[in-house]
């Protein structure tokens, strides 16, 4: 029985991360094949942009809002939900004849997004203890996950050019029936045993405040940061995010437990997750534009040295649970972004010779190995001494910060080539590669001065604890 045990929890964990990873490279695989999609169905240049922000806002609008759905209602409910759903609007997006049709299934993309990682990440930290082996686990999640987003910048250039872009879709239903057909044999979630009330007001509010954040930043992107369409929206979060921050400390039953948020473990953890996927992921868009328009180089081309930085990122997940087993998740997190920053920096200085191309793949490699290193410390760090009821919430939250990172990244890279190019966009390559080491950097030093890991620690081995709502505001 043991041995059948042990098959069924490996099937389990397969199944996660595979959906994961499917829903990472979603976030990245179409923005190669844009300009064929425009051509094929009819987007204006102006319109295009929708194509993934209408997957953005919604991925990152809802996540914690089924977070907390996912503690109340069931993680495993709400899992094979949300891949049905992706299965579903990817069939549509697939065969869109038209602007809209494409739009509302990537708004489904988004949607189920938003259901299935904070429930897959729920069920993966509910499955193991503290300890080692939830490490190891959260490193592969974390690896795969980082791997799909520069896996779908590759996979769409070769998609596009060999077959279609409508692949990129039709792989996600191939995808989803798999996990379908398996996931309710492998997975098992324990019931609750009371249901508490949802919410529904501070579920309104902040899922409003987040989608007017993305929007506002991807809006940011296009028309510049100091723009009334984006500057407007990105206010309306901030006064949003502060009412939502009054109801949680009224309603009897808040979506999000202030004395959670003040662990210091779940909010500075949170924040280092947002900067670790703003950094990495934002990075593909300058290196994009150095490989093809300062070196010349073809999508083909430009997709396989992006597939060498996802090696890297899968090569951190693997080695990430043994940095944090001998020292701590903190420091992981905190060396993560050091050598992360150390990494990324020589690549400010890149010029328009070939000879770079070996100092790139290598310097990329390493950056992708650290950034890594500092993901998982930061969801082994803001999943640590959370109860199992909370687990949902938890990764809710990790959800949106890695979610919002995503988004946050790529418009502050596009804003600070534009604004620093000259003659070429290699000044302004320069620049935007020069600020995201800073921020890495910056990222370490915040790090390590204000986060602090829970008092009670789980000994190796042992079940985890209970660790009781902290209501003192210390972490």
């Amino acid at each position: 029985m043991a041995t059948a045990g042990a098959t069924r929890q490996r099937l389990a964990v397969a199944v996660l991360l595979t959906a994961n990873f499917t829903l990472a490279v979603d976030f990245s695989v179409l923005n190669v094949a844009l300009p064929q999609i425009g051509r094929d169905l009819g987007f204006s240049t102006a319109d295009l942009q929708w194509v993934l922000t209408a997957f953005a806002l919604c991925a990152a609008g809802f996540t914690l809002f089924f977070g907390r759905v996912a503690d109340l209602f069931g993680r495993k409910r709400l899992f094979l939900l949300g891949i049905g759903l992706l299965g579903a609007s990817s069939l549509v997006a697939g065969i869109a004849n038209g602007p809209a049709v494409l739009l509302s299934a990537r708004v489904g993309q988004g949607i189920a997004t938003a259901m299935v990682t904070p429930a897959a990440l729920a069920l993966l930290t509910t499955m193991f203890a503290e300890g080692p082996a939830r490490a190891r686990v959260l490193g592969l999640s974390g690896a795969l996950m980082a791997a799909g987003f520069t896996t779908g910048a590759a996979l769409g250039g070769l998609l596009t050019g060999l077959v279609s872009w409508r692949w990129a879709f039709f792989i996600n239903v191939l995808v989803a029936v798999l996990v379908l057909a398996t996931a309710p044999y492998a997975l098992t979630d324990r019931p609750s045993g009371r249901r508490p009330r949802l919410d529904t007001p501070g579920a309104v509010t902040v899922t409003l405040a987040l989608v007017a954040l993305v929007y506002g930043i991807t809006t940011a992107g296009e028309k510049g940061w100091g723009s009334l369409a984006a500057g407007g929206p990105i206010l309306a979060a901030a006064i949003l995010l502060a009412v939502f921050l009054v109801i949680e400390s009224r309603v009897a039953e808040p979506l999000v437990a202030p004395a959670l948020l003040r662990r210091s473990n779940v909010a500075w953890g949170n924040l280092a997750g947002l900067l670790a996927f703003a950094t990495e992921t934002s990075l593909v868009f300058p290196l994009t534009l150095y490989l093809q328009e300062t070196l010349d180089l073809g999508a083909v081309a430009a997709g396989l040295v992006f597939a060498w930085l996802g090696i890297g990122t899968v090569t951190g997940g693997l080695i990430a649970a043994r940095v944090i087993g001998r020292t701590s998740s903190r420091f992981a997190v905190i060396i993560g972004f050091g050598v992360q920053a150390a990494a990324t920096l020589p690549l400010a200085f890149i010029s328009d010779s070939r000879t770079w191309l070996i100092p790139l793949l290598a310097l990329t490699f390493v950056g992708g190995v650290a950034n890594l290193v500092a993901i998982v410390g930061y969801v082994v760090t803001s999943t640590a001494g959370v109860t199992a009821e909370q687990q949902g919430l938890a990764t809710g939250l990790i959800t949106m910060s890695q979610q919002v990172g995503i988004t946050l990244g790529t418009p502050v890279m596009s804003a600070l080539v534009t604004a620093f190019a000259a003659a070429t966009l290699l000044p302004g390559i320069q620049v935007a590669i020069a600020v995201n080491a800073a921020v890495c950097l910056l990222a370490a030093i915040v790090i390590a001065l204000f986060l602090r890991l829970p008092v009670n620690r789980t000994p190796a081995g042992a079940p985890p604890a209970r660790v009781p709502a902290d209501r003192s505001g210390r972490g």
